[in-house]
């Protein structure tokens, strides 16, 4: 079911379910690496540092004795330290979880710097040299931390006041075990007051700053019911993002149309918003199994036209030939059928689809189905009969479609029915069949005017590939000039096909093919992608 919410405000929750902001998925998880390489570079450092001179001395030094109370600090820190590195590496925990870790590494990480520091208590040095000289080492590592591993304020504050205190701690320690303090209790109160707890305070405004942003950039991401987790790929029309629903686990592909685009004149751009409306309303309307699903669409607050649909993983006709080649006529015959089914049922509702080419069908792995088609970016969807409004709610001026792929029709600028899509999926299908277009001109309009006037080679003659001679008819009778020479529905069109005397591609012949090439692992292309003409943007795991 889709939720019209053109012109109405969208309120954005920046809370989890328990009043809790949580980031971004990617912020997440950019985050807990930071994360880990701070713990990595933690253990290098101390260790080369630390255990270095020891171990020089240990093995030059005789009968230097290598065990002392600070070494079973160093260790602990260095181990901890190399966990956080593991464990970000090898994303055994949720990121969020991870920076949870992240926050007692910051504190037994300041324990270790301190005990080397202070464990022989307080340095005897002048008032002078404590303030300037002898600041602690754990207060670059307390400011730093927000930045490396960012958390609520208030984590960050509690995390930040114990790591302060590990060095209070360590001198009042030693300081019962006999050792030294050197100066007045009064003078390392006053020594850490204004430096570690100091830096606490420096620290806590730094969470604070970066909460703030989290919040806003999560704020500048909700879309709807959703939120945008990753972008996809961007064309000439806006971008794409890889959505999630704050309520549901559905994944989701969510195309944003640029707000400049719209226009700035509030006609132009009132047109714009009916012609995008128009899409969503009439994908949405159609229920065939091999059309893209569209959940919701709407305008954000500011001003971007979005609308959700259906995530699917898989890729399109074009980078399907791209990548692997020309595919054989039964495997074609499959994809096309379900191509028909779609535009069938889209042309029953007197919808006429005018952009068919490789990019907006797309074959994927559904559920336990395999070379699923799906027929997307109904973008250009024009209603027959309304010739004069559909018109105008185009791009004025322009003629729509994508030249490769243009009836002779359209590029004449006359009326269109749907045999106008059955002449693109020709062409579709001599792509399918050859890897080439039927026609290239040096240009855009070179090629309209070869769909107006040239024959096309039959396809068979452009391939090596063996091709029945009832397919390579029924495809020149589909790129027929004429629009009553080609089938005249896609009902007709679907019975031709079927008719083809081959060896079907089957279902065990899908998932044979997915198994060795599908997206898991491979390759990853998100539906409703196509937002140029000639766009293809696909995304590797």
């Amino acid at each position: 079911m889709v939720t019209t919410q053109i012109a109405v405000p969208i309120e954005v929750s920046d809370t989890s379910a328990n009043g809790v902001y949580e980031p971004p998925p990617e912020i997440l998880a950019e985050a807990s690496r930071r994360l880990g390489w701070a713990g990595l570079l933690y253990a290098c450092t101390y260790t080369l540092g630390y255990f270095g001179p020891h171990v020089i001395n240990w093995l030059t030094v005789p009968g230097y004795s290598f065990w002392r109370v600070q070494n079973v600090f160093a260790v602990v820190s260095v181990s901890l330290a190399m966990a956080v590195f593991y464990l970000s590496r090898r994303a055994m925990l949720p990121p969020q979880r991870l920076l949870d870790l992240g926050l007692v590494f910051e504190v037994v990480g300041s324990l270790g710097i301190s005990v080397v520091q202070f464990w022989r208590g307080f340095p005897a040095v002048s008032p002078i040299e404590a303030k300037f000289t002898g600041i602690p080492w754990e207060c670059a590592w307390i400011i730093i931390f927000p930045l490396l591993a960012p958390n609520t304020p208030k984590k960050i504050l509690i995390a930040s006041l114990a790591a302060a205190s590990t060095g209070p701690a360590t001198v009042l320690i030693t300081g019962a075990l006999g050792h030294p303090i050197g100066r007045s209790p009064a003078l390392v109160a006053t020594f850490f007051l204004f430096t570690t707890y100091l830096c606490v305070i420096v620290a806590y405004i730094v969470a604070q700053i970066v909460y703030r942003y989290g919040v806003r950039l999560t704020k500048a991401r909700a879309v709807g019911s959703y939120e945008l987790v990753r972008r996809l790929g961007e064309g000439g029309m806006g971008e794409v993002w890889m959505g999630r629903h704050r309520m549901l686990a559905r994944p989701a592909a969510i195309k944003l149309i640029r707000p400049e685009l719209l226009g700035t004149d509030p006609r132009s751009r009132e047109t714009a918003l009916r012609r995008f409306e128009r899409e969503a309303l009439a994908t949405a309307a159609l229920r065939s199994t091999h059309t893209i699903d569209v959940y919701d669409f709407g305008v954000t607050e500011e001003g971007a036209f979005f609308y959700v649909m259906e995530f699917l993983e898989g890729l399109n006709l074009d980078t399907l030939v791209q990548r692997f080649g020309p595919i054989a006529p039964p495997r074609a015959i499959h994809l096309l059928r379900q191509a028909c089914h779609s535009l069938g049922e889209a042309h029953a509702r007197d919808l006429i689809h005018r952009d068919v080419k490789p990019a907006n069908i797309f074959t994927c792995r559904l559920g336990p189905d395999c070379d699923f088609v799906k027929v997307l970016d109904f973008g250009l969807v024009k209603h027959t009969g309304t010739m004069t409004e559909q018109t105008a709610l185009t791009m004025q001026g322009v003629t729509a479609g994508t030249p490769a792929f243009m009836a002779p029709e359209i590029g004449l600028g006359q009326e269109v029915d749907g045999r106008a899509d059955i002449y693109a999926l020709g062409c579709v299908a001599y792509w399918l069949i050859t890897g080439q277009t039927v026609f290239r001109g040096e240009s855009a309009v070179a090629t309209v005017l070869s769909h107006v006037r040239d024959a096309p080679v039959p396809a068979s003659h452009r391939t090596e590939i063996p091709v029945p001679a009832e397919l390579d008819a029924l495809i020149l009778d589909c790129l027929a000039k004429n629009p009553p020479d080609r089938p005249q529905t896609m009902q007709e069109l679907d019975a031709r096909l079927e008719m083809i005397h081959v060896e079907p591609w089957s279902a065990a012949d899908a998932r044979k093919w997915w198994a060795l090439h599908g997206p898991i692992g491979t390759l990853s292309t998100i539906a409703g992608q196509d937002l140029s003409a000639e766009a293809v943007v696909y995304a590797k795991r």
